[in-house]
């Protein structure tokens, strides 16, 4: 069976070092640097970024977000402070949730502020994807593995974003890369065991332990999740040569059947994206960083890019009126 495996975030190496993980079919993993804060750049955002609708694009290979109005894409902000940073989500009242994998954090940043108004510890994990539960406020991190030590990672929910997590984890996903709650306050999970191969389930609401999902799609580098209104949309990163593919994906128990596709035409390596309306927003790795916008679900050939990153693993957008 052809494997392709790509890591969507950050695991420690030894003591200290965390790093973007990425290999294929009959390849050893390499693994390169994550970006190092070097203390030289501030947060700063202008005036009137509050007025509007924000869209933050976490940058791993400088451990920046920057922050642009949305959606023409003017540069309004820039947020630091971070260690591997990764992914971001926001809840009901506009505030930004800000993943710091390599401290295990989580920073919660108000719409347009430049200071966290909160800080979220996770317990030694390595945080990647988020979620915010649109009927009660709790806040669900995907945490890849123990930033130090062995082992697989988990779940960590935090009741109405608030103080410690409650851990959950399902025996047969080693790696968890995305989580994504729908309307009804059901948690989507995609990861994968420990030889690369995707593994997609849901923690339904108001219970505590997951149901593992079958899909009819065969998903070679698995990426992100979110929910689009209607389906759970389920990411395939893909390869260089094809580009990066989201699938709308209808849930019923144990079964995921695929009723659409939407390609990521001109992208090579979208880690996280954002679905927000009638658009999806990718943050596309590879020789040429940049952040595309598609429509959604049509996709097909971008219809915005945005220029001038390192390594832009993760994409939000936070309303100035929710």
């Amino acid at each position: 069976m052809t494997r392709n495996i790509r890591m969507l975030a950050l695991l420690a190496l030894g003591a200290a070092a965390s790093a973007l993980f990425s290999g294929c079919a009959g390849t050893a993993m390499q693994a390169s640097p994550a970006g190092v804060q070097t203390g030289a750049a501030r947060s700063w955002m202008a005036p009137d970024a509050k007025k509007g609708d924000l869209l933050y694009v976490s940058d791993l290979g400088n451990d920046l977000v920057d922050v642009y109005s949305y959606p023409h894409g003017k540069l309004k902000g820039t947020l630091s402070g971070f260690q591997a940073v990764h992914s971001g989500c926001v809840d009901a009242a506009g505030d930004v949730f800000i993943t710091s994998s390599h401290n295990s954090e989580i920073l919660e940043f108000a719409h347009g502020g430049t200071k966290p108004i909160e800080t979220l510890e996770d317990g030694g994990y390595g945080p990647v994807g988020c979620s915010v539960d649109p009927a009660n406020g709790n806040l669900a991190v995907a945490n890849l593995t123990p930033v130090y030590g062995s082992g697989g990672g988990g779940i960590a929910i935090y009741k109405h974003a608030k103080g410690k997590p409650k851990e959950y984890s399902d025996p047969n996903i080693f790696f968890y890369y995305d989580c994504a709650y729908d309307n009804a306050g059901n948690l989507y999970v995609t990861g994968s065991d420990m030889h690369g191969f995707f593994k997609f389930a849901e923690i339904p609401s108001g219970t505590t332990s997951f149901t593992d999902i079958t899909l009819n799609q065969t998903i070679n580098v698995p990426g992100g999740v979110q929910w689009d209104g209607k389906y759970v949309a389920v990411e395939d990163q893909g390869a260089g040569y094809h580009g990066s593919t989201i699938y709308q994906v209808s849930v019923s128990g144990s079964a995921g059947t695929v009723v659409g596709t939407t390609s990521l035409g001109g992208s090579s390596d979208v880690i996280q994206f954002w679905i927000q309306g009638k658009k999806v927003i990718g943050p596309n790795t590879g020789s040429s960083p940049n952040v595309m916008f598609w429509k959604y679900p049509a996709g097909s050939t971008a219809i915005k890019t945005i220029t001038g990153f390192e390594e832009p693993v993760g994409v939000t957008v936070s309303s100035a009126s929710p």
